[in-house]
């Protein structure tokens, strides 16, 4: 099969489709013919050789794919060779072939193509876990969203939205904070003109927000907690803003707050499974209904990963860039 090597990390060049042996299902996994993967900001960073698949997985970038199942390893069951799947995955995604472990193969949801499918695992694991099973977002709370119309944003709003929450987002120009609108957005704050602060606090008559999902890491850390209502919950899950920050505990303490920090691709495979479990019980309806769609900014060829790599990198898009076998 061929797939996208990194020999050397560097910047987009470094991404080269070459020829590679194919993978092999081990026990608890599936074979799945890639139909297409999305590109992630995981992906950037081990390019650059910042951030290693973890042990044991496969070294090809990719997080999710989307595919039909090619064949079954020892012990699995539920699957059968020929299913429409999406897939969470730790690597293997820019390829023609993956393995995957069953636990975490999701069916392709109604109403949605093979190829967009690859656009919703990782960013609806992500949200789920994070604004939902973590933070506990509850009907008539406020959900703030850092780069609202990234893949992950332009997911939360929607998910928010369904949930019966009010959401502000911050992104960057007009043109984005008016596709946020149209998924439903209820605050738009220009990062590059705006304090998200003041202007989050003007819109929630002085409260703040009950959870924040943060991209932003260090430096945010400080503007994120006075943005924070009383009892609210900061999900951080990006440091593009640096990784080290100061914390006035005093100030977390006086708001009954609480910050917690989570990554999606190391974790083990029953935590995995879990909330790959629980996104099929809870999100895969709204996608059926309608209520709630994958958005997808465009598609290049698998071969073609190093040009979507400088597509993201000059954040002109909005919601998810696939990759096309």
């Amino acid at each position: 099969m061929h797939a996208i090597t990194i020999e050397q990390p560097g910047g987009p060049e470094a991404l080269v489709w070459a020829e590679v042996p194919d993978p092999v299902a081990g026990e608890g996994e599936v074979l799945v013919d890639v139909a297409a993967s999305a590109v992630n900001r995981a992906d950037i960073l081990q390019r650059q050789g910042f951030y290693d698949p973890p042990p044991g997985s496969s070294r090809y970038p990719g997080l999710e794919c989307s595919g039909r199942i090619a064949a079954l390893g020892p012990g699995v069951s539920g699957w059968a060779v020929g299913d429409e799947v999406c897939a969470l995955l730790a690597g293997g995604g820019y390829a023609e072939r993956v393995a995957v472990p069953a636990g975490q193969l999701l069916p392709v949801p109604a109403g949605v193509d093979l190829v967009t499918a690859a656009a919703l695992p990782e960013v609806v694991c992500t949200v789920w876990s994070n604004v939902f099973m973590v933070a506990g977002l509850r009907p008539g709370e406020t959900l703030l969203v850092h780069g609202g119309s990234s893949g992950i944003g332009t997911m939360a709003i929607q998910l928010a939205k369904a949930a019966g929450a009010t959401v502000a987002v911050t992104a960057g120009g007009p043109e984005k904070l008016a596709r946020c609108k149209e998924l439903g957005a209820d605050v738009l704050i220009d990062y590059r003109e705006q304090d998200f602060v003041a202007e989050l606090r003007a819109a929630t008559g002085g409260a703040g927000a009950d959870v924040i999902l943060d991209i932003m890491g260090a430096k945010y850390l400080a503007r994120n907690l006075d943005a924070l209502a009383v009892n609210g919950r900061l999900a951080v899950i990006g440091l593009q803003g640096g990784v080290k920050a100061e914390l006035n505990l005093g100030a977390l303490l006086a708001k009954r707050a609480a910050i917690t920090a989570t990554s999606l691709r190391a974790r083990p495979l029953d935590e995995k499974a879990a909330i790959v479990a629980a996104v099929r019980e809870h999100v895969w309806p709204l996608l059926a209904s309608g209520r709630v769609n994958p958005v997808v900014h465009g598609a290049f060829p698998m071969r073609e990963a190093p040009e979507a790599h400088r597509t993201m990198e000059s954040s002109t898009h909005v919601g998810k860039l696939l990759l096309t076998t």
